[in-house]
């Protein structure tokens, strides 16, 4: 993997501020380590690949929060259009942390505001009115749920009008349940853009047969961990990826 990422060109984290896309449509995908494999090789030539200090692929760590009776998780559960998450993410590379507000509208597009922070408690971003200007729910309701690391690789496209981030080393560990689940064998693409502007990519996922795939990381990790949740509108994709699991080994 790592002699792949090495024919990339490197772009800053600097040069990175110029493709934030806060306000942006997301399209996910689920294939294996060795897909992966394959399809850095058909990208090389097309993307830049984020560099910080010599580094290539960043570790992240990630809390979600959510309300006693998991409304979060249940407005996308039952497929409401209009959304959110919560969610406290330490850059584990930068030490920088974040409290991130996501908001998914009817039309598809996911709106991402953040702030600084220096702990997960949320008083810092409630003092700071980030909560009560962006976030749709009461602040004392909310708990933290669920937790979750893995790696991250982030591309850009020559052009610079969209961020392709590659997740590997999924794991979560449930606050409530206890309950853990290692998903290393999965791979998690995410292809995040301004409007359906063309990108090289989609081509060679198709080449790949990588197709577009439902992946939430709060949704699925928790419905893998928390057998309290209802999974009625998640069951296909947890089929999905559990045949996707089993395939590895004819890759």
């Amino acid at each position: 993997m790592d002699e792949l990422l090495d024919n990339f060109l490197p772009i800053s984290l600097q040069e990175m501020e110029a493709v934030k896309l806060m306000n942006r449509i997301d399209t996910k995908f689920v294939a294996t380590p060795s897909r992966l494999e394959q399809l850095l090789q058909l990208l090389d030539g097309d993307y830049f690949i984020q560099e910080i200090d010599g580094k290539r692929k960043m570790s992240y760590d990630t809390t979600y929060f959510d309300t006693d009776s998991f409304d979060m998780y249940n407005a996308h559960q039952t497929g409401r259009a209009n959304r959110q998450k919560l969610r406290f993410r330490t850059y584990v590379d930068t030490g920088i942390q974040f409290m991130e507000v996501k908001t998914k509208n009817n039309h598809g597009r996911t709106k991402k505001k953040r702030i600084e922070v220096g702990d997960m408690s949320l008083d810092e971003a409630r003092k700071a009115g980030f909560l009560h200007e962006f976030l749709h729910y009461e602040i004392c309701s909310l708990h933290p749920t669920i937790r979750n690391r893995f790696n991250r690789l982030t591309l850009v496209n020559r052009n610079k009008t969209e961020r392709l981030t590659i997740d590997t080393d999924l794991y979560f560990h449930n606050l409530i349940s206890g309950e853990d689940v290692d998903m290393s064998d999965v791979v998690i693409i995410e292809l995040k853009r301004e409007g359906l502007c063309p990108s090289p990519v989609l081509d060679k996922l198709r080449r790949l047969h990588i197709h577009p795939h439902g992946f939430s990381k709060y949704c699925m990790g928790s419905a893998l961990t928390n057998s309290q949740l209802h999974v009625n509108r998640f069951k296909r994709n947890l089929i999905e990826i559990n045949k996707i699991r089993r395939a590895i080994c004819i890759f």
